[in-house]
């Protein structure tokens, strides 16, 4: 089979597929201009809830060691219960989003994430505790990739890129407000008082149903054999490229968040200091989401990502050897950060453009389950940080920047390289 992109086609899976247009089509096969742009908004403004809402752990976990008596051990298997349900599940949902329900998985998955999230300070036990952070990390789990396919919405014509950024930069910019509003919440109210902290999702689900067009009246395609084997061929082809590309991009930045300040603290810098190397590199990312939105539309996307996979390793470098507490480390970190997020709206584009009628699917595999793989990855840097010292096991890490150089460099990534041309919708 071949891999290149087949809009007609696409249109006529999706109806299949159950919901991959979400509104009223046009000639063309172009979704309404006005349709295409308020879905955008409300699926960027859910975005920025549900990151919010992930943003609420990690501040928290000192006060809920001391609540329910946890050691350091039980506190670190809290994250990462939460982090592998907002992610390990994300292809699977995201395949089934595809066959039967976007707007559902959408408008359900921060009802879902900001309601338990909500309640962990009313947890009772660490089971409890457990069990509403598996709740919650479903429903950011379900709401990404459809929520990546409908802000995309590739089938739309001109624009897909931009409409990614726009996606991503409000998903970043809820995770960096989502930290400070819980703190300041939980100073007011304390632990037990933050359930309030569930009524902006109680109040989107209604805009939400009321926003988002209804797609039209199908029933999920059968899932044949003939089906499963072209799955699973788009899976292991070009696809499995762009995932490999997203893994790298995605284990940097983790490897960054991760050893930066302890770099800083055993250089005999502050807690602050290594907050600020962390903040600056996450606020960088949120404006190179939306460069690489708007050069994904514009320029041929494996020269993007050549260029920008290349161009991140020196800043890494920098970023980690300049000692990330200081002036000129905290700039390189915001080079590196910027260059870093600017790969993967290219990323999570192609991934659609490759799975037309199962776009949600390839958001996952290139989102989700890319970023679990990675998580999981840094642990193996944690190990030789032991060994070598973190800075040595930093700087180790940046040359894997160019295999996404290398893999940038595909064949079977030619027939997805150019974006669309014209202005953004």
């Amino acid at each position: 089979m071949t891999y290149e992109t087949r809009p007609t086609e696409s249109l006529t899976l999706s109806a299949s597929a159950g919901e991959h247009a979400v509104g009223p089509s046009v000639p063309g096969g172009s979704a309404p201009r006005v349709d295409v742009v308020r879905t955008t908004v409300v699926v960027s403004l859910a975005h920025a809830l549900v990151d919010a809402y992930a943003g609420f752990v990690p501040p928290l976990l000192p006060r809920i060691m001391d609540k329910l008596g946890l050691s350091i051990a039980l506190a670190a298997t809290v994250a990462m219960t939460f982090s592998l349900a907002t992610a390990v599940l994300q292809p699977i949902l995201g395949w089934l989003s595809d066959r039967c329900c976007r707007r559902a998985f959408v408008i359900g998955g921060p009802l879902l994430s900001g309601v338990f999230l909500s309640l962990i300070g009313l947890a009772p036990t660490y089971s409890v505790l457990l069990a509403f952070l598996i709740l919650a990390g479903l429903g950011n789990a379900a709401f990404h990739p459809p929520g990546a396919a409908l802000a995309a919405r590739v089938e739309a014509g001109a624009g897909s890129g931009a409409r990614v950024s726009a996606f991503g930069f409000a998903g970043a910019a809820g995770y960096a407000v989502g930290p400070v509003a819980v703190v300041w919440l939980v100073a007011h109210r304390g632990l037990e008082g933050m359930w309030v902290a569930m009524l902006p999702a109680l109040l989107l689900t209604p805009v939400a149903l009321l926003a988002l067009p209804r797609p039209p009246a199908s029933r999920p395609g059968r899932l044949d054999r003939g089906a499963l084997r072209e799955l699973l061929a788009d899976i292991v082809g070009p696809l499995a490229v762009v995932f490999a590309i997203s893994t790298v991009a995605a284990f940097i930045q983790r490897v960054y968040l991760t050893l930066a300040p302890i770099i800083v603290a055993q250089a005999g810098g502050s807690e602050v200091r290594g907050a600020y190397a962390v903040s600056v590199y996450l606020a960088a990312q949120a404006l190179g989401t939306v460069l690489g939105g708007f050069l994904t539309d514009r320029m041929d996307r494996r020269t993007l990502l050549v260029t920008l996979s290349l161009a991140a390793i020196p800043a890494h470098a920098l970023a980690f050897a300049l000692h990330p507490g200081s002036g000129a480390g905290l700039t390189a970190a915001a080079v590196a950060g910027f260059l870093n997020m600017a790969m993967v709206p290219p990323v999570v584009v192609m991934a659609q453009e490759m799975l037309p009628a199962r776009a949600a699917l390839g958001s996952g595999i290139v989102l989700g389950l890319a970023w679990a793989v990675a998580s999981v990855a840094v642990i193996a840097v944690g190990a030789v940080a032991d060994y070598t010292g973190p800075l040595s096991a930093a700087l180790l890490s940046v040359p894997l920047l160019l295999g996404a150089t290398v893999l940038a460099l595909h064949p079977s990534l030619a027939p997805h390289a150019r974006g669309s041309t014209g202005s953004p919708t």
